[in-house]
């Protein structure tokens, strides 16, 4: 379901970053990044080309709130990754995925944007 997507990384932990990258590779998709910082984030969005998106939503402190925004804007899917437990509106309302995760939630979550 997701294989040859662009799918782009924000992950500000380098290990899981890491290991995102490689699940997405596994999977046939074409990681994005990782980026690890909301301004990099905001440039790969503004640049185009990618079919979704796996968004930490605290990236050194600072919330993914305006990458949310960018990529909606855009009508880019995208999936939150949080370990805090909830996302304020209006993102609420997108799929979560609770940190930690296991490879096969973020793949059924990932191919959910896709089939609907």
């Amino acid at each position: 379901m997701i294989d040859g997507k662009r799918i782009l990384v924000v992950e500000d932990e380098f290990i899981v970053a890491a290991m995102l990258c490689d699940t997405l590779e596994d999977h046939g998709a074409m990681p994005v990044g990782p980026v690890g910082r909301v301004s990099e984030g905001l440039e790969v969005i503004a640049a185009g080309g990618i079919d979704a998106a796996v968004l930490d939503w605290n990236l050194a402190g600072e919330s993914g709130s305006s990458l949310a925004e960018a990529l909606a804007a855009r009508d880019v899917p995208f999936i939150i990754a949080t370990g805090y437990g909830s996302v304020d509106a209006p993102f609420n309302e997108r799929p979560i995925l609770s940190k930690p995760y296991v490879s096969a939630h973020l793949i059924e979550k990932l191919s959910g944007l896709f089939t609907g």
